[in-house]
């Protein structure tokens, strides 16, 4: 299958590169805790030989950061850096790594009085001095307040969208151009309409892509395929990550499946009509990272997908979210959410919260709410 791929320009990440004419690169992200060092390396370097041409690792504190440069020691993969709210990171992190990537919508937690311009010039500026690239990303979940407040509260695209053209000019007006930019959504057709929006305003620019919460495998894989196949068919792309909720020593898995994906689109092995469940159970979650606080969370989305099967006919999405940074608001969106802490689980309906429980507690009480949404769909 003869791809027309958009003409985007390139971008270096240590020894890959992404845009242009390179190869659609595939990525993935460490689950275990960062200060962990040796588990930390020991995922790095499985990802690395399963294929992975980026390795991302989350930095939420200074002892996060710390951890870097031994991990840096031992390892010969790029590694990415995914920088939480404390965007002042970066100059710590920045010289053990190969590219910064900083979330819009999180730029606000620290030195609210400081316009975000002057945060993201701080991050060009340590990205230049320490030869790394940048990542623009944007989630579903945690686009800025302020620019939310600007659209209808049923619009989540246009504020996302708004958020990343906005950050654009502002690199460029910089002179860096050094960045790809992500918009994720866990709905693959918004994920597909947002990028496809992007695309035609800024096609020079690389495209980070991605579903975020795919959840589970082989649903996490179908849901990551449909957006891919209308995508990267039509151009769009440069780098992929498909975010799955597995354990530890499953997460190579994230790579074979990104591999086939690539390969089964070059072969023209894809569907001609995307329909993607839209009266059928639903149920997303989040990609195990560095950021989950209890690794009970892998078990309870696996307990949550079997617990839910009887409802499987029913219209009805279920969000289970790994951690405190994108579960609150990851979860507003769905008809029921769950966001795991170290010893609660939060469940909410919608955006209304209602109530903590334990991780012995929680499917009980999941299951009530379900019942009560299917008996007032009947």
């Amino acid at each position: 299958m003869d791809i027309q791929r958009n003409p985007t320009r390139e971008v270096r990440i240590g020894t890959t590169a992404i845009g242009a004419d390179h190869p659609i690169a595939v990525q993935s992200m460490t689950a275990t805790h960062t200060q962990d060092i040796d588990a930390t390396v020991e995922q790095v370097n499985a990802l690395h030989d399963a294929g992975a041409d980026v390795v991302r690792i989350a930095v939420d504190s200074k002892a996060d950061a710390a951890a870097l440069s031994e991990i840096r020691r031992q390892t010969e993969a790029n590694l990415a850096i995914d920088l939480q709210e404390n965007y002042r990171l970066a100059e710590v992190v920045a010289p053990h790594v190969d590219k910064l990537r900083y979330n819009p919508g999180h730029l606000y937690h620290h030195e609210r009085e400081k316009p975000w311009q002057e945060k993201v010039r701080y991050l060009a500026q340590v990205a230049v001095d320490n030869d790394c690239a940048m990542r623009v990303g944007v989630n579903c979940g945690s686009v800025d307040p302020d620019k939310k407040s600007q659209y209808d509260v049923a619009d989540s695209i246009s504020p996302m969208l708004d958020s990343a053209w906005e950050h654009c000019a502002h690199l460029d007006d910089l002179g860096f151009t050094r960045y790809c930019v992500s918009l994720k959504d866990s709905d693959p057709q918004k994920v597909i309409e947002v990028n496809r929006r992007f695309a035609d305003e800024r096609p020079e620019v690389p495209l980070h892509l991605g579903v975020t919460e795919a959840g589970m495998p082989p649903d996490g894989v179908i849901k990551t395929r449909i957006a891919f196949e209308q995508l990267i068919s039509r151009g769009i792309g440069d780098t992929i990550r498909v975010s799955l909720t597995v354990s530890n020593p499953r997460k190579p898995e994230e790579i074979a499946a990104g591999r086939q994906i690539l390969a089964d689109i070059a072969a023209g092995r894809v569907r001609s009509v995307v329909d993607y469940g839209l009266d059928t159970l639903n149920i997303i979650s989040c990609p195990s990272c560095s950021r989950v606080e209890n690794e009970a969370f892998i078990d309870l989305a696996e307990q949550v997908k079997e617990m839910t099967r009887y409802a499987a006919d029913h219209a009805i999405t279920i969000a289970v979210m790994g951690c405190r940074v994108n579960g609150p608001g990851e979860t507003d969106d769905a008809d029921l959410g769950l966001w795991c802490g170290p010893s609660y689980v939060n469940l909410k309906r919608g955006e209304e919260a209602i109530g903590q429980y334990t991780y012995d507690e929680i499917l009980p009480k999941l299951k009530n709410e379900l019942d009560a949404l299917i008996a007032a769909q009947v």
